[in-house]
């Protein structure tokens, strides 16, 4: 069941809670929507958790607004849902951009974010470097096609599948996405207003690297898992949070791209719901 929520500016975010339990919060990424974390919500269930999907603003069934996309007020959202849904204190897990959110919200609000996992992501203004065999296969054209006003806009409308499609097969690496999630993903990116708010992740880079560096001057103290897929980012994943955290642990995950939680649900569920059974207890079996 979807809850609406009302962010300010005309945005409104749509979420989906299930089970019962400490909250945990997943936060996708780009170019996918919150069908990554399919198999990541039963196993946090079964394990006693209440799984709180977001679909970031402009992008699955959640509206653009007015707002701008700069990852500090997309933070913001995230802090509005939870209000709404009367949850003070959570874990995060965070894809892609999800993984940037998560750790300004770690950052900005250490009182009620307790434990932050990141999946596939890189945050801005930290300098790493992908090893092989991730630099060979994850793609490093997006970026800038993305940030490069008129650009995409003139040349992806009606060619989606081309473009969504090539990014997510590369980006995945031997082991391809499934066709549902394939398609999936690039439907959900062929509404024009989709497409739009997708390209404005990536055209606030320069606010997004001075808001992460900013923080970055006071190490997290809140234990961090980062997961990596080896044909992506892979052990990068670990030495960006090792910049900006006191405490990470390392999960590198053999099979997979850029999408381990869904590409090898057998390995990442499992550490998943270990880190966050020791860092986000149920405070009722404390």
């Amino acid at each position: 069941m979807t809850t609406w929520v009302d962010a300010g500016d005309g945005v409104r975010l749509a979420t989906r809670e299930t089970g019962a339990g400490p909250a945990v919060v997943l936060l996708h990424g780009w170019p996918v929507t919150s069908f990554h974390w399919r198999s990541t919500v039963p196993a946090l269930v079964e394990a006693g958790f209440q799984a709180v999907e977001v679909d970031l603003r402009g992008l699955g069934e959640s509206s653009a607004g007015t707002g701008g996309f700069a990852k500090e007020e997309l933070a913001d959202d995230v802090i509005a849902v939870a209000d709404h849904l009367a949850i003070d204190r959570f874990a995060v897990v965070g894809h892609d951009w999800g993984g940037t959110l998560g750790y300004l919200l770690a950052a900005d609000h250490p009182g009620r974010v307790g434990a932050l996992v990141v999946e596939e992501e890189l945050l801005p203004g930290i300098d790493v470097t992908v090893p092989e065999p991730g630099s060979s296969h994850y793609p490093s054209w997006h970026g800038p096609f993305n940030r490069e006003e008129g650009l995409a806009e003139a040349l992806v409308p009606g060619r989606e599948d081309a473009y969504y499609g090539t990014f997510l097969r590369r980006s995945a690496g031997p082991e391809p996405l499934s066709e549902e999630a394939m398609r999936v993903y690039t439907d959900a990116y062929r509404p024009p207003s989709a497409s739009a708010a997708g390209l404005e992740y990536y055209r606030t880079a320069e606010a997004d690297a001075q808001a992460v560096e900013l923080r970055a001057r006071r190490p997290l103290t809140q234990p961090v898992l980062g997961i990596g897929g080896r044909f992506a980012m892979g052990t990068a994943v670990r030495d960006c949070l090792r910049q900006v955290a006191l405490h990470v642990a390392d999960l590198q995950v053999a099979d997979a791209g850029h999408y381990p939680a869904e590409q090898s649900p057998g390995t990442v569920n499992p550490a998943l719901v270990s880190f966050l059974r020791e860092h986000h207890p149920d405070p009722a079996e404390g």
